[in-house]
C-alpha cells in the first residue's frame, strides 16, 4: 500500500513539473527550416522607408516568401508595435545543394543569425543597429531610421555605424551571401523566442492575395514594397519599389514543380562555426547603398547605458560601454 502511496506521489510530482513546460511551449517558437523550393528569391528590391508611426513601432523589413501556387511574392516592409523589450531577427533563404530553405524570423532579447543578408534600415547583414530598449522605452536611430522626431521624441543620431554595402542579395549560400553565424548569434538562436505576431502572420497572408506582389507579374519590382502598418497597401504610407535590386530572370519550372522536400533543406549555415570564419564585407551586386557595421549583434537589454533623450538631431549618441555591444547596421534599402 504505502509502493502505491510512493508511485502515486512521484506521478504527481512529475505531472507538476511537466505543466509549466507544456505552458511555456507558444512563446518558445522553434525556429528552423520551413519551406524549402529549387530556385531562388529575386533581388531584394530597392525601395524607401515609410516614417515611423508612433513610439514602440520596430521595423520589420520586406521579404519574398513563397506560394506553391504562383511562386515568389513580395511581402512588404512594415511597422509593427513590438513585446517590449524585444528585437526582430529577420527570416531568410539559406541555399544548400541547389536547394533553397525558408528559416523563418522571430522576437527575442538579442538580434540572431539571419543569413548575412542586406535588407536595410539597420539590418546590414549582421544584427541590427536602428535603435535599442532603454527603460522599457525604444530609442530610435535616426541616422538609419525614418522617424518623425517631432512626435516620437526617444532619438538619438549614431552615424559612425553607417559604412556603404551595395547588396541586394536576398539569400544565404552558394551564388549568394557568403555569412556563417558567429558562436554569439548560435547562442542567441538558442534563446527563448517569440514568433511572428499576429498581425505579421495576417500581414503576409495579404500579401499572398494580391496578384501584384507576385514576382512574375512585377519582375522584382513591386508596387507596395513597404507600408506604414501592417496589411495596409493603399494610401499615402504606401512606398513603391523605386528598382528591382537587379535584372529579374523568370524560373524556368513552374511553381509546382520548383516545390522541394523539406528533407533536402538542410542547410550549412547552421553548423557551429566561429566568426573568423565569415568574411568581412558581403558581396556587391545591385545599384544601390547600404551600411553596415562590425559584426557584434545587439541586446534589447543594453547594459550601463544611460536613460536619455536626446532632442530631434542631436549630437552623437552617448558613449557606449564595453558591456552594450552593437550590431551591423545600414542606411537605406535604397
Amino acid at each position: 500500500m504505502k509502493l502505491h502511496r510512493a508511485i502515486d506521489f512521484l506521478a504527481f510530482g512529475l505531472l507538476l513539473l511537466m505543466i509549466p513546460a507544456a505552458l511555456s511551449t507558444p512563446s518558445s517558437a522553434e525556429v528552423g527550416v520551413g519551406i524549402s523550393v529549387r530556385v531562388g528569391p529575386p533581388a531584394l528590391p530597392v525601395y524607401a522607408q515609410p516614417i515611423c508611426p508612433g513610439p514602440g513601432n520596430l521595423w520589420t523589413p520586406g521579404y519574398w516568401a513563397w506560394s506553391d501556387d504562383a511562386g515568389y511574392y513580395w511581402v512588404p516592409g512594415t511597422w509593427v508595435v513590438a513585446p517590449v523589450g524585444m528585437l526582430w531577427t529577420p527570416g531568410y533563404w539559406g541555399r544548400n545543394g541547389g536547394v533553397y530553405a525558408w528559416h523563418a524570423g522571430y522576437w527575442g532579447p538579442h538580434i540572431g543569425f539571419y543569413g548575412g543578408v542586406n535588407y536595410g534600415f539597420g539590418y546590414g547583414g549582421v544584427g541590427f543597429a536602428g535603435g535599442e530598449w532603454r527603460h522599457g522605452a525604444f530609442f530610435y536611430n535616426t541616422a538609419v531610421m525614418h522617424v518623425d522626431s517631432v512626435h516620437v521624441r526617444n532619438v538619438y543620431v549614431n552615424r559612425t555605424v553607417v559604412v556603404r554595402n551595395e547588396s541586394h542579395v536576398a539569400f544565404n549560400g552558394e551564388g549568394g551571401v557568403r555569412a556563417r553565424p558567429s558562436r554569439e548569434e548560435e547562442s542567441y538562436g538558442r534563446e527563448t523566442h517569440r514568433a511572428a505576431l499576429a498581425e505579421q502572420t495576417r500581414h503576409e497572408h495579404a500579401a499572398s492575395r494580391n496578384h501584384e506582389l507576385f514576382a512574375s507579374a512585377n519582375h522584382g519590382r513591386p508596387a507596395v514594397a513597404a507600408t506604414g502598418r501592417p496589411g495596409e497597401f493603399k494610401g499615402h504610407q504606401v512606398v513603391a519599389a523605386k528598382s528591382a535590386g537587379a535584372p529579374y530572370h523568370a524560373p524556368k519550372v513552374s511553381p509546382k514543380e520548383a516545390r522541394a522536400p523539406a528533407a533536402e533543406a538542410k542547410h550549412p549555415a547552421s553548423n557551429r562555426l566561429h566568426a573568423a570564419n565569415r568574411p568581412s564585407t558581403l558581396p556587391s551586386k545591385s545599384n544601390s547603398s547600404h551600411a553596415v557595421i562590425a559584426p557584434r549583434p545587439v541586446s534589447a537589454h543594453p547594459q550601463n547605458q544611460p536613460h536619455v533623450q536626446a532632442a530631434p538631431k542631436a549630437g552623437p549618441a552617448p558613449a557606449r560601454t564595453k558591456s552594450a555591444p552593437r550590431a551591423a547596421n545600414h542606411e537605406n534599402k535604397r
